[in-house]
């Protein structure tokens, strides 16, 4: 379920960047490009993390019927009772 957020996540900033580049205009001087280089550098930092999440996003630890009782098993020979 996470990894469907992340990956969604990641087509929208794919999208705004795609539709803000002809708009950014880095050539121009001043305060346009201060401003452009900004938001460019902000939306390719929001993409690398999401990109990182939806990566290594921990596999969830799913366990069968039978390991789950034997994991109860070892549980209890553990536990001392003198």
């Amino acid at each position: 379920m996470k990894k469907n957020k992340y990956l969604l996540y990641l087509l929208l900033c794919g999208v705004m960047i795609y539709i803000a580049m002809p708009e950014l205009n880095l050539a121009s001087g001043g305060t346009h490009t201060l401003f452009a280089g900004s938001w460019l550098f902000l939306a390719l930092l929001v993409f690398a993390g999401n990109l990182a999440a939806f990566l290594y996003t921990p596999k969830k630890n799913l366990q069968t019927g039978r390991n789950r009782l034997d994991n109860e098993q070892k549980r209890k020979s553990r536990v001392y009772t003198g």
